[in-house]
């Protein structure tokens, strides 16, 4: 009887706080995100036509290779596309990786606004040659439009048109853009090196990353400005297993290609990284609940309440969500015999890991390398980087972010999330407390599946409001 009397008093608690978690979202008024280009034709085919000329020239990295002469080449580009930055910017050129400098009226907050010039190879078959730079159905198509080209036309322009009224910035403005991001090569930190000696301690650096996203989650229409405020560390891990070899005629048990698939079993079904909301993600998910139907915006403004279940769910609904509370591994890559009659004396499997910040590096390969280990395994880390610090976001820096989203996409809600990708805006950590991953260019789910992929495109009514977004960017640095 007492058992029964405190299952109904459980009952009656939650039925309590359910009803308490019904009336709260009924009180938070529903909104609904009313962003659209302004439609300006005469800039947005200007604009068109100047990223085109940018996609036309073919820009691949090639890891270790030496490409500077390449990259020079694009550099002459950029000079006819935009030549009051060359005449009245100081440049620096390392290696084929850019660095502008922008005088300013004062220089103890320099704004450090950048993006990449190289792109990924374009491979598979395109509707469009993947470096013809066609304009068509009011896209800009090819390599590199929106990943990411486009932020590098955008703020070169806004300078640009700037320059053109004579405006002098508040404080020092600098234009960064490496050619070694898409493999995670020595670009950008040589640039960093350069801004560290000359003693310059950026106040905010705005990169790629994020952007103006379109259904950042399901069942939430419309497009909303997603800043990244911090990178998840990744790994590059390979596991080997040995053996002395022989013939497949005669299996012996525990061969190193079973004890792989043990291994890669037990991480794929039995979880092993801990799962818990960054207060980052906790602000996503409370910015977006106004714009969600009843069921999904009672979940998401009630965190208080519905916190453990989406623990839980999230990965299930949605890999990228997952990737946003817990520290991930994929499995990419794998060896073994050169013949299907031969055991292997050796074989290996490779995984990506990317490291959350309440399960940092350190921690989580000491999880993985006893997992190996005890399914006989030698683990050996091919590459390393932890997570990067936060952007503070109740900070002012981030609030400038928020403040000039709002004022140069009027309808289009800003909000903070979690890169779980990498970008050259690691590297600028060690110099700046603010960095934000932010391309102002709406992606929607085609420019999402074209980036490193085929079709790769850009919608060029967005390119306006990228360019005034810079702009805006740079009249507040100094308020």
């Amino acid at each position: 009887m007492i058992v029964l009397w405190i299952m109904l008093g459980l009952i009656g608690l939650l039925l309590v706080l359910l009803l308490a978690a019904v009336i709260r979202t009924l009180l938070i008024p529903g909104k609904q995100s009313t962003y659209r280009p302004d439609p300006d034709p005469e800039r947005a085919e200007s604009y068109a036509r100047k990223l085109a000329d940018m996609v036309r020239y073919e820009t691949v990295s090639v890891p270790g290779e030496d490409q500077r002469e390449k990259f020079l080449g694009f550099h002459k580009v950029l000079e006819e596309l935009f030549p009051l930055v060359h005449r009245e910017l100081e440049k620096t050129e390392i290696d084929g990786n850019l660095l502008f400098y922008w005088k300013g009226q004062k220089s103890d907050r320099p704004l450090v606004l950048m993006s990449h010039q190289d792109v990924v190879p374009a491979e598979g078959t395109w509707e469009h040659e993947p470096f013809s730079g066609d304009i068509a159905d009011g896209k800009v198509w090819g390599r590199g439009a929106s990943d990411t080209k486009c932020s590098v036309m955008a703020f070169f322009q806004a300078v640009e048109e700037l320059l053109a009224e004579g405006y002098v910035p508040a404080q020092d403005v600098y234009l960064s853009s490496s050619c070694t991001e898409e493999w995670g090569g020595d670009g950008c930190p040589k640039l960093v090196a350069e801004l560290e000696r000359r003693g310059v301690k950026p106040y905010l650096v705005c990169d790629e990353g994020g952007g103006i996203i379109t259904e950042p989650i399901g069942g939430i229409h419309g497009n909303f400005a997603m800043v990244g405020v911090f990178e998840k560390g990744k790994a590059d891990v390979r596991f080997t297993a040995r053996s002395g070899g022989g013939h497949a005629s005669a299996p012996p048990a525990h061969s190193p290609v079973a004890r792989l698939a043990a291994f890669v079993n037990e991480i794929e079904t039995h979880p092993v990284f801990r799962r818990k909301m960054p207060k980052e993600v906790a602000a996503m998910f409370e910015t977006l609940a106004p714009y969600a139907g009843f069921p999904l915006k009672l979940v998401l403004s009630n965190l208080w309440l519905f916190r453990p279940i989406l623990l839980k769910v999230l990965p299930m609904i949605s890999a990228q969500a997952g990737a946003m509370i817990r520290t991930t591994m994929a499995f990419t890559q794998m060896s073994g015999s050169d013949a299907c009659n031969v055991l292997p004396q050796e074989a290996s499997v490779s995984a990506n890991m990317r490291f959350i910040p309440h399960q940092g590096m350190e921690e989580s390969l000491g999880i993985v390398r006893k997992l190996a280990e005890k399914h006989g395994l030698d683990m050996e880390v091919l590459a390393a980087n932890d997570y990067t610090e936060p952007v503070d976001i109740q900070g002012e820096a981030f609030r400038t972010v928020q403040r000039v989203i709002a004022e140069t996409f009027p309808g289009c809600a800003g909000s903070p999330y979690v890169m779980t990708g990498a970008t050259d805006s690691r590297f600028y950590q060690k110099i700046c407390d603010n960095v934000v991953r932010f391309a102002p260019v709406i992606y929607g789910p085609e420019q999402m599946k074209g980036m490193h992929g085929v079709n790769e495109n850009i919608e060029y009514n967005c390119l306006p409001g990228a360019v005034d977004y810079y702009r805006n960017l740079i009249k507040s640095a100094g308020k």
